[in-house]
């Protein structure tokens, strides 16, 4: 479904990423770990159109899409939920769910797909007209979540899920991901949350300073999980 092949991102003279190589199955849940600075922002950014590579090549679907505009990436299936959601505070639940359906233009297909997101976040639809700047911190995470469902995508790129959240809410949040997984959604996630990301990921890779480091199913880097808990300084019982 997505390939990511020797690819690299630089800013300036800096290189955020080296010649990175990950793929993602059809319905598979990919998990990319790293500590903050390792490169896993700028990798969903790339993935998405919203930073251009600068060398590799970035395969959706058969398609080469590296050169391709986010919104015509989003057109083929691809959502981003950006870390701390990005929503648009000064508008409503209804109004940021509906921006994510803003290629669709059958009506009724994005009310359809609102129906969708209020079944699997019946606070949203008791908030739908409620600003998004007033809702709560989880609250917000599942309105980003339920605007990239508007896009009914193939593939979700989910930056830091549970970035500043509690410990309850992590929880739902990775709940509603292997929720999403189940129904065929693919997900690629970059994660620092060692233990959890352990327990829901099909298979994972391990980014430092730009490089895959390692790769493997949950099974094959338990043990190196343990190891790489140390050095990325994250704790496996958060």
């Amino acid at each position: 479904m997505l390939e990511i092949d020797d690819v690299s991102v630089h800013y300036g003279k800096i290189r955020a990423l080296d010649g990175i190589s990950i793929h993602v199955e059809d319905g598979e849940h990919v998990a990319v770990l790293g500590p903050n600075g390792a490169g896993k922002t700028s990798l969903m950014r790339a993935v998405m159109g919203l930073e251009p590579i600068s060398a590799g090549t970035i395969t959706f679907e058969g398609e080469d899409v590296g050169g391709m505009e986010p919104w015509e990436r989003a057109r083929k299936g691809m959502a981003l939920i950006p870390e701390g959601g990005r929503l648009f505070p000064n508008a409503s639940v209804r109004q940021n769910l509906r921006v994510g359906a803003y290629l669709e233009r059958d009506g009724s297909v994005v009310e359809e797909r609102l129906s969708d997101v209020f079944e699997l976040f019946p606070r949203l639809q008791e908030r739908q007209g409620q600003l998004a700047g007033t809702l709560s911190g989880g609250e917000q995470q599942m309105l980003a979540i339920g605007r990239a469902m508007m896009i009914d995508p193939e593939i979700i790129l989910v930056d830091e899920i549970t970035m500043g959240l509690m410990p309850k809410l992590v929880d739902r949040a990775f709940d509603v991901l292997t929720d999403l997984n189940d129904r065929d959604i693919a997900i690629l996630q970059v994660e620092q949350n060692v233990h959890k990301t352990l327990e829901v990921a099909d298979r994972l890779y391990v980014l430092e300073n730009g490089r895959v480091s390692a790769e493997g199913t949950p099974e094959e880097l338990s043990e190196a999980a343990e190891i790489e808990a140390s050095y990325l300084g994250v704790s496996q019982e958060d």
